[in-house]
């Protein structure tokens, strides 16, 4: 099977501490890597008010990953978003060959601001 690019953001329930939130991310990055996949880049988006309320919560904290993996791992993960308590909602997408050029070009942009790579996990 080829592996396809992906980017997924989830948004963690703002009652967590910080450390929860950390062992949360740890948990979902560790889960991505035993899978298979390949992280390609990662960012905190830190604590975001809401577009409307989830569960009675106007904020919450943002992570996205994006990473290189075979399809079935898309499942595994969403299902473990499911089963976990913290997250309130979720979205993963596979990028096309725009998204992935749009991407590079941002994260160049960015430069080593806070953001994260593979080499220096």
């Amino acid at each position: 099977m080829a592996k396809n690019q992906f980017e997924t953001i989830f948004i963690l329930t703002p009652v967590l501490s910080d450390q929860q939130m950390k062992d949360s991310v740890d948990r979902y990055r560790d889960f991505l890597k035993s899978n298979g996949a390949k992280l390609i880049h990662e960012e905190n988006w830190g604590l975001r008010k809401l577009a409307y309320p989830i569960l009675q919560k106007s904020t919450g904290f943002y992570q996205l990953f994006q990473f290189e993996c075979e399809g079935p791992t898309i499942e595994k993960l969403e299902t473990e978003y499911n089963r976990d308590e913290a997250i309130l909602r979720f979205l993963t997408v596979k990028l096309d060959k725009h998204g992935i050029v749009y991407n590079e070009k941002r994260r160049k942009k960015q430069g080593k601001g806070e953001t994260k790579t593979e080499e220096a996990a």
